[in-house]
C-alpha cells in the first residue's frame, strides 16, 4: 500500500516555488528550463541523477546557476508550462513514441530521448550542433526537428514531420524539462556515453 499512497506526491510536477527554494523533485516545476541542467554520479544511490542550477558541497542541486534557453533565462512558470504543454501536444501529436523511447515507453526504433538535452552530441563540442550551424544546444536541437532530411546522422533517418518553429521550441522544452526529471539512472547505459556524466 505504501507504493499507492506515494506515487502520486512522487511523480507531481513541481513548481516555480519549489525550485526558488531550492527543494528537489523528482519531476521539477516548469521553470527548470531557466537553469542549466547536469548528469551526476550521486555515489550515495550508486547511480546517476539531474542536477539542476549547479551543485552544492554535498553535490545536490543548488539552483544558482542559469542558462539561456533561446535567449532567455526568465520564462515565468505560466510561460514555460505552456511552452512544455506544447512540446507534449506535439510529441503526441507527431507520435514521436512510434520511434522513440521517453521513459521507457516507445518504440526502440530511433534513439532514447529521456535524456536528450544531456546528449553531448547536441553541446558546443557535439557533431549535432556543428552540422546544423547553430550557437546553442536548443537551436540546433529545433532546427534538426524543423528540417531533419538535411541532417542525415545514420541510417535511419528521421522523417520531415512538418514541425513548425514554434512547434520545435516546445518540443525542446518539453525534452529539456524530461532530462531534469529523476529517473532513478535510466535509461542505464546514457551515463557510459563520452562527456554525458559531468562533461567527462
Amino acid at each position: 500500500m505504501w507504493l499507492t499512497f506515494d506515487t502520486i506526491p512522487q511523480i507531481t510536477l513541481g513548481t516555480d516555488a519549489d525550485l526558488e527554494n531550492g527543494v528537489t523533485k523528482r519531476v521539477p516545476g516548469p521553470t527548470v528550463i531557466n537553469y542549466k541542467i547536469t548528469y551526476e554520479m550521486d555515489k550515495k544511490r550508486h547511480h546517476e541523477v539531474p542536477v539542476i542550477g549547479g551543485a552544492n558541497a554535498e553535490g545536490k542541486s543548488s539552483f544558482q546557476e542559469k542558462e539561456k534557453f533561446f535567449g532567455r533565462d526568465d520564462w515565468s512558470e505560466e510561460e514555460a508550462r505552456a511552452l512544455l504543454r506544447l512540446g507534449k501536444l506535439g510529441s503526441q501529436a507527431k507520435n514521436c513514441m512510434n520511434c522513440h523511447t521517453l521513459l521507457g515507453n516507445g518504440a526502440y526504433y530511433a534513439p532514447d530521448l529521456t535524456k536528450a538535452w544531456l546528449d553531448p552530441a547536441w553541446g558546443p563540442n557535439g557533431p549535432m550542433q556543428a552540422m546544423t550551424g547553430k550557437n546553442t544546444k536548443e537551436e540546433a536541437m529545433a532546427e534538426f526537428l524543423q528540417f531533419p532530411s538535411q541532417y542525415p546522422t545514420h541510417a535511419r533517418m528521421m522523417p520531415n514531420l512538418g514541425i513548425t518553429a514554434e512547434e520545435a521550441k516546445g518540443l525542446v522544452a518539453f525534452l529539456k524539462h524530461m532530462s531534469s526529471i529523476d529517473t532513478n539512472g535510466f535509461p542505464r547505459n546514457f551515463g557510459k556515453i563520452e562527456g554525458a556524466v559531468h562533461g567527462k
